[in-house]
């Protein structure tokens, strides 16, 4: 029994230095759109974990860039529903080492955040809250709508031999499944 032991200690540092690599994932918990004055503003709730080759490279000061697709369907009895509007709010992500913090930037409003930890940085990133999305005045009262939602991990500020690259390394493949709902009036 003691020799069992021992061979246990003694092969737990070898596997404790292979930990299994942390693929990440990006997933939408909630979405809804709100009308106020006039304007369908977006609440969301998402989960966002960076893989090991991202966080790698955020840390070592390559930003990265996440992205929010939002679309605008009209639901057609008969016909193939209308993507009425396709909206993209990007969100850049940063590792500023001398301070030791993380930024958040929002690329469409050029507001940003800083935060001391990655954790407090994705959180922040997954609370959607008033995201203006569409005037209430372009959508037609007798139609019916669909939102969707997506959230992914763009690659494409990187030179194309890096995106090239990226393709083929799963790691880089980050994006949530649509999330849909309806409109309600």
């Amino acid at each position: 029994m003691l020799a069992i032991i021992a061979g246990m200690v003694a092969f737990a540092p070898a596997t404790a230095q292979q930990l299994p690599e942390r693929q990440g994932f990006f997933d939408i918990r909630s979405a809804t759109t709100l009308l106020n004055d006039g304007v369908h503003e977006l609440e969301a709730r998402l989960q966002l974990i960076l893989s090991d080759e991202a966080l790698e490279a955020l840390n070592s000061g390559v930003p990265l860039m996440i992205e929010l697709n939002f679309e605008v369907i009209r639901v057609r009895g008969l016909w193939l529903d209308s993507l009425d509007a396709s909206l993209t709010f990007t969100y850049e992500l940063e590792y500023r080492p001398l301070s030791q913090r993380y930024v958040v930037r929002n690329l469409n409003s050029g507001d940003q955040d800083s935060f001391a930890t990655l954790y407090s940085a994705l959180n922040n990133l997954g609370r959607i809250q008033g995201l203006p999305v569409v005037d209430d005045a372009v959508l037609d009262p007798n139609s019916r709508y669909r939102f969707r939602l997506q959230a992914h991990l763009s690659t494409r500020q990187y030179p194309a031999a890096l995106r090239l690259l990226f393709f083929w390394r799963s790691q880089w493949q980050l994006e949530s499944d649509w999330y849909e709902w309806t409109l309600a009036r």
